[in-house]
This record gives structure tokens, C-alpha cells and sequence, in this order.
């Protein structure tokens, strides 16, 4: 992340703007710049602690990723027909009303379905 001598070239308003930046609280008064340059510096090891410690943002359990697996599942998959309405949707070509509706209900429930996949993929790394 950063260096010492990388903070320790910059004023104490350019450490304050990097606070800002990130979200970072100076420690200790916020009139010295070793204030700025010891959060900066500490901030990537607590955050990496912290999540070994549970805190804050954490992977969901096991049974909830298969709860999220079992609603996929459940969702189906596309017939011929409704992948190729989902292809004339996604080039523009609308029916008309009240179909219409329908046609951007099963858009939109294709994209959650394939959004979910996503969340599920990223979430088994």
C-alpha cells in the first residue's frame, strides 16, 4: 500500500486529503502528520484482521449459499422461445401492451436469475 518515505514526502493537508480519501481517521492529534502517516500505513493490515476476525463483512454460511443455489434451481431454465424473446428484447424490439409486461418481466427475471449464478460463483471463491 503506501511507504513511509512515500507519506512522509507530502504536507500535512495532501495526508489529510488521503484520510479523506479512504475514509481513514487520523490517531492522535490531527495537527501532526505522524497522525496521518501511522492510519494510512495501519489501515490494510486492521482491515485484513478484521476480517479474520469476523468483523464487519463476512462470507455468508454454507446453508445460506445453497438457499441462494435451491432459489436458481427453482428458477428454471429458459425454453428456445423465451431465450430468443430475451434476445429481441435485448436488441430493442418491444411487443405491444400489455404483453409488453410480460416480455420485461421475463427480461428482468432472466437477469436476476443470471446475477444470482454470478453472486454464487463469486461467493464459492
Amino acid at each position: 500500500m503506501f511507504t513511509r518515505s512515500e507519506l512522509e514526502i507530502k504536507t500535512v493537508i495532501e495526508l489529510r486529503d488521503l484520510c479523506r480519501r479512504y475514509g481513514i481517521r487520523p490517531t492522535g492529534n490531527p495537527g501532526y502528520k505522524v497522525s496521518y502517516i501511522t492510519s494510512l500505513m495501519a489501515f490494510p493490515v486492521l482491515a485484513i484482521q478484521q476480517i479474520e476476525e469476523g468483523k464487519g463483512l463476512k462470507s455468508p454460511t454454507f446453508p445460506t449459499i445453497q438457499v441462494i443455489a435451491s432459489a436458481i434451481d427453482e428458477m428454471g431454465s429458459l425454453t428456445d422461445e423465451q431465450a430468443a424473446l430475451v434476445r429481441i428484447t435485448l436488441e430493442g424490439r418491444r411487443m405491444n401492451y400489455p404483453d409488453r409486461y410480460e416480455q420485461e418481466r421475463l427480461l428482468n427475471l432472466h437477469a436476476a436469475k443470471m446475477k444470482l449464478e454470478q453472486v454464487v460463483s463469486l461467493l464459492e471463491m
